[in-house]
């Protein structure tokens, strides 16, 4: 049976948003946090902290990760690459980073004999109450290593995935469930730097896209697994015109409701897509996410959908807005707006009201959710890299660097406003999570809990 508290973040996330935005959410069990949308319903949370100051305590990382701390209850999960000293790899993550140019080794795909683990902590002081084997054969292709997917929970047992393709589902306890080779049941992944999508958990379904073609002739696919045995429900390959790298899509699925017919929205190869959650079938399709039919149009940031409208963001430009429902092609009939100015990698965040963007070099711009015109921005930020997505809490915007300058921003007024800069002086990938009034923040060097 279910815990209680896996039965509230269900119903948030099935019922309209508006009643999801009231609840909330102690836990971080996904990626995006409790309503997979990158809003915190948190208060209390601090503003201005560094390295020493306000941090609760930090734990030692062996090497960087895209992947995001998950909190259920007074456990977080963490998918961890361990470097291999033998392999050139330095054992202290500092001494392979350079400020502002990430890993040293930043070019092309560098095989390396590391190892990837799954960890859990006590959420009160961060110790390490059990590490288990994930996969060999970690490899690290520029800033991305094999443990870029995030962990999922359902309260009672956790489901983490690796970028080599093994899927496994352990206790709270650290027993393994099961586990599944999901390149071994349908051939290996073909992206061009490393599979990197995180599995989504929705009520009786594990979700896992497999979207790709620059090294690969074979097809993508969605896949339904069941979560309590790891069986495949259903695979259904998923068409796409995309050529050379554009196939290849690094997003996380999302569910949403549409007058009580729930659906899975997958970006990637070029389009948008509507899936039945029952039997996978796609029900409907959009074109545009690549209107130039270029060749390098691989999609990082994933989709978000809030009242009603999909937001489908893209390789910069265009970022669509869609309106919900519908069948077959929907391209020009629920196109609403769309925004020239969008992220490449850092996925949007919105309330409702507000679409909030953070482009790469670190531009933010306030867009109306329902009309796409610019309200606020653009205003820089600090100078850098933004890879991590935003975080949207209590009125304000939680945005990191890669050079681990967190920058929070009061966007409640009609214009933006810095409240503070920290500076945690590590190359940081993953987005921020928030829990119980803390936020939890992973750097290269250290995991953190910051707050009281």
């Amino acid at each position: 049976m279910r815990s209680r508290r896996f039965l509230t973040v269900i119903l948030a996330i099935a019922l309209p948003v508006g009643v999801a935005a009231a609840a909330t959410a102690e836990d971080w069990p996904h990626w995006r946090g409790p309503n997979h949308d990158g809003v915190s319903g948190e208060t209390g949370l601090p503003v201005s902290w560094n390295t020493e100051d306000g941090v609760v305590w930090k734990l030692p990382m062996p090497a960087w990760s895209g992947a995001t701390p998950i909190i259920s209850g007074e456990t977080i999960f963490l998918n961890v690459s361990i470097p291999a000293a033998e392999a050139g790899v330095p054992e202290n993550p500092s001494e392979g980073y350079r400020r502002r140019r990430g890993p040293v080794e930043g070019r092309g795909n560098v095989a390396y004999s590391g190892h990837i683990e799954l960890w859990a902590l006590d959420r009160s002081d961060g110790t390490v109450l059990w590490k288990r084997h994930l996969s060999d054969r970690d490899t690290r292709g520029r800033k991305q290593n094999m443990s870029s997917p995030s962990p999922v929970t359902n309260g009672e047992h956790v489901f983490v995935l690796t970028g080599t393709g093994i899927l496994k589902s352990f206790d709270f306890e650290g027993n393994e469930l099961w586990t599944r080779d999901i390149p071994g049941d349908y051939g290996a992944f073909g992206l061009n730097w490393g599979y990197a999508s995180s599995p989504l958990l929705f009520e009786d379904a594990l979700f896992v896209q497999v979207l790709h073609g620059m090294k690969t002739d074979d097809p993508s696919y969605i896949l339904r697994i069941d979560p309590g045995t790891g069986e495949t429900v259903w695979r259904v390959e998923r068409p796409t015109n995309a050529i050379h790298e554009s196939p290849d899509s690094y997003t996380t699925p999302f569910v949403h409701d549409v007058d009580g017919r729930l659906e899975l929205v997958i970006t990637g190869g070029d389009v948008v897509t509507g899936h039945d959650l029952d039997t996978g079938r796609e029900r409907w399709r959009a074109d545009g996410l690549n209107p130039e039919n270029s060749s390098s149009y691989r999609i990082v940031a994933s989709p978000i959908v809030k009242d009603g409208i999909i937001y489908a963001p893209t390789r910069v430009k265009p970022l669509l807005a869609l309106r919900t429902g519908g069948e077959g092609d929907i391209t020009e009939s629920h196109r609403i707006w769309s925004f020239d100015r969008g992220p490449d990698v850092p996925t949007p965040v919105t309330d409702g009201e507000r679409f909030f963007v953070v482009t790469d070099n670190g531009v933010l711009y306030a867009l109306d959710a329902k009309s796409g015109e610019v309200l606020a921005g653009p205003a820089r930020l600090t100078p850098g890299t933004y890879s991590a997505s935003p975080v949207l809490a209590e009125g304000r915007l939680y945005v990191i660097n890669e050079d681990g300058v967190a920058t929070v921003v009061g966007v409640s007024g009609e214009d933006f406003e810095i409240l503070a800069t920290n500076d945690m002086g590590a190359y940081t990938l993953s987005s921020m999570a928030m829990s119980g009034g803390q936020i939890f923040l992973r750097t290269a060097e250290a995991l953190y809990c910051i707050g009281g």
